[in-house]
């Protein structure tokens, strides 16, 4: 049986290990942080023959990849091509897919300039760091105090001398758009869901579809053009197994942001057959080494 190794014992492990295993791949747990590791005696196993997607904290998956050397369905770069916000949004944009008017502000900049370069977009605006996860970070700004205030505290943030990403981007606002999280697996669409807050949530002014901070993720029968536009995103940033954002407005669609690690939902919000290609994916991976 083929090994795979996943750094995160959480929903994708658990969604995964039966169907993989009824296809010859066996899930092997190998986590790489918050824990102590010998460099001199690793202690991951040394009979692995793949891994899923890089670990999220780039520095110990680096030191497991030195160990392991084990080929990645999503490697070291697929991770970092999808976690830097701003240049997804200007190589998408340079390849003629739709995505959101944004402006990159590389601190230190001062309030007078970034105020100067977001001027043409109206309010509210979207300030968000370049390079998190799962929304942290994610504000929405109404006017030119407030924004002002926002870039203050990242200017305190980012004036500590070990943060390592100093960048943050301001975009325009799509109100009452539809949020989806569209799956592409080697160039095709494979699933998707509609991210909703829950009524109460949006009662009480919250507006980010994140699961992570409490909206649903409900499957979707999505429309072709819009699987064409993540299909058409992952050719452009060449991620194998890749998570498409879309915010989808009665007047356009656009990519908001791109995930190459994603969490695998259950088998029901996908195309029927995506664990037989996953697997197939895997072992692709796996033979080529």
């Amino acid at each position: 049986m083929l090994r795979l190794a996943v750094a995160n014992r959480k929903q994708t492990f658990e969604r995964l290990r039966d169907p993989l295993a009824e296809r010859g791949i066996e899930l092997v747990h190998t986590p790489v942080r918050e824990r102590t590791a010998s460099l001199t005696d690793p202690p991951w196993p040394d009979d692995l023959d793949a891994g899923f997607v890089f670990p999220g904290r780039i520095m110990e998956g680096g030191v497991f990849d030195a160990v392991t050397g084990v080929p990645w369905l999503n490697g070291r770069d697929a991770v970092l091509t999808s976690r830097n916000k701003a240049a997804v949004v200007a190589a998408l944009d340079d390849a003629g897919v739709p995505v959101p008017d944004s402006v990159l502000v590389s601190n230190p900049v001062d309030d007078e300039a970034v105020a100067d370069a977001v001027s043409h977009l109206d309010p509210p605006v979207v300030v968000k760091p370049n390079s998190t996860t799962r929304g942290i970070g994610v504000t929405k700004v109404h006017d030119g105090d407030s924004l002002s205030g926002v870039t203050d505290y990242l200017d305190l943030i980012h004036d500590y001398v070990a943060t390592g990403d100093k960048s943050y981007l301001v975009q325009e606002y799509l109100p009452d758009a539809r949020d989806y999280r569209v799956m592409v697996l080697d160039g095709e669409y494979v699933g998707a869901v509609e991210r909703r807050l829950p009524e109460d949530a949006t009662a009480a002014g919250r507006w980010k579809h994140n699961v992570h901070r409490g909206a649903d993720a409900v499957g979707v029968d999505l429309d072709p053009d819009l699987r064409a536009l993540a299909e058409r995103t992952a050719e452009v940033l060449d991620v194998r197994l890749l998570g498409v954002d879309l915010l989808v407005t009665d007047e356009r669609a656009v990519v908001n942001e791109t995930n190459a690690r994603p969490t695998v939902d259950e088998a029901t919000k996908y195309e029927s057959g995506f664990d037989d290609r996953l697997a197939a994916a895997i072992r692709d991976v796996a033979t080529r080494g």
